[in-house]
């Protein structure tokens, strides 16, 4: 066996799972709690197409690119859209899952301090829709957008009118660009591939989606960022102890002694 063998990712090992059956319920919990709070927003159509206006003319007067060119781009081809519709409709939740599963199994050290992240993000966004209940880009005629998951398929959401399931007044923050960007964020922390950063291209592929179907404005997303990163910056990830220094430094042994033994014998 070659003695050079490489460092195990901090933490991966130090901090004990924590037990299956709490996890579930804590998420499904949190789950709850996140629908629930949407259908508490729910309703104040008034107020929400008067901040979509003011969201809008915010947007042109800080000269934000328009949302109409992404949503161009997409209405090129039936199959583009329509590709673009599903990914808005069936990635968010299972993505995220399937990230936090991962974590858990194989990371779970950054799957306790990821996961506090995302209940952070998501209730402060929960606690503005309820503050700031702002109808979508494709409701309102001024923008010029189209309902994209509408007329060509597949939709997530019914007539707002009469909508039981979902708060379709929930556009700001969007929790589909920040619970997208956590998961980059999440993998590029806690993996050591060199091709790790390649997985920006979900938040950003979300980013051109959520804007394109006309589901959420650009200052949507910007929040949502604004958002993560301040849980980012109130909830540290893992971080080596005494302990853990000393695990991943044994993984060096012996050919780090010897490399350190030569270069005290040089000086």
């Amino acid at each position: 066996m070659n003695a050079r063998t490489e460092p195990a990712p901090a933490g991966s090992d130090a901090i004990a799972r924590p037990p299956l059956v709490r996890e579930l319920l804590l998420v499904a919990g949190l789950f709850l709690v996140y629908k629930f709070g949407r259908q508490l927003a729910t309703g104040h159509s008034g107020e929400a197409f008067h901040n979509a206006h003011r969201v809008w003319d915010f947007e042109r007067a800080v000269h934000l690119p328009g949302e109409g060119a992404v949503q161009s781009l997409l209405l090129h081809g039936d199959g583009l859209v329509h590709l673009a519709n599903t990914y808005y409709a069936a990635v968010h939740f299972p993505a995220t899952a399937a990230f936090l599963i991962w974590l858990y199994l194989r990371r779970p050290a950054h799957y306790v301090w990821a996961r506090r992240v995302l209940a952070a993000v998501t209730a402060a966004a929960l606690a503005l829709h309820l503050l700031f209940p702002l109808a979508p880009p494709r409701m309102p005629a001024a923008t010029g957008l189209i309902d994209t998951a509408r007329l060509y398929g597949p939709s997530v959401y019914g007539d707002p009118a009469t909508d039981s399931l979902s708060n379709q007044f929930a556009a700001m923050p969007s929790l589909h660009f920040g619970w997208a960007l956590m998961l980059a964020v999440g993998l590029i922390v806690a993996t050591r591939s060199r091709w790790r950063w390649l997985w920006l291209a979900h938040p950003l592929l979300t980013l051109l989606v959520i804007v394109g179907t006309a589901n959420h404005y650009w200052l949507d997303a910007i929040v949502a960022a604004a958002l993560l990163g301040l849980a980012l910056a109130a909830i540290h990830g893992p971080h080596r102890t005494a302990t853990t220094a000393g695990r991943a430094q044994g993984s060096l042994v012996p050919a780090q002694r010897d490399e350190q033994a030569l270069v005290g014998a040089g000086r």
